[in-house]
């Protein structure tokens, strides 16, 4: 069994703001970041796969495979967009800890069928801020 590591990316704006708190609860628990203007990131994201090596190939999963998981799944729908508006987030908060969590959810059972599993995800939302969700063992 090996691991591999990819790092893609996408720009995207989010508002933290909980349709369930008062303005001044979102503004209290979120500060800045509940602007009802929103604010954007250039969010990085890392996928950890394991899984068996193709004596074939020599590979995990082929990249332009992996590639075309995450552009139909990831990048396709939520690059350049408010995640506030976008279907996982109507309900949920679009915080980097939901974000990671919308992600694994997004790509675990597409990479299961190409003989992949998706151990971890890590979303780079800021220097300070990386969020990690991953499959216990």
């Amino acid at each position: 069994m090996i691991q591999v590591t990819r790092r893609y990316g996408f720009p995207a704006a989010h508002v933290l703001r909980s349709p369930a708190l008062s303005d001044a609860e979102n503004r209290r628990l979120y500060g800045k970041c509940a602007h009802p203007a929103g604010h954007g990131h250039d969010y990085g994201v890392e996928l950890t796969l394991a899984g068996p090596v193709d004596p074939a190939t020599g590979q995990l999963l082929p990249e332009e495979v992996l590639d075309a998981i995450v552009r139909e799944r990831v990048l396709d729908r939520f690059s350049h967009r408010l995640l506030n508006g976008l279907e996982p987030f109507r309900e949920a908060v679009p915080t980097g800890e939901n974000i990671a969590r919308v992600l694994h959810r997004e790509l675990a059972d597409a990479l299961e069928a190409r003989g992949a599993r998706l151990v971890r995800v890590r979303v780079v939302e800021t220097l300070r801020n990386q969020f990690e969700i991953g499959d216990p063992e």
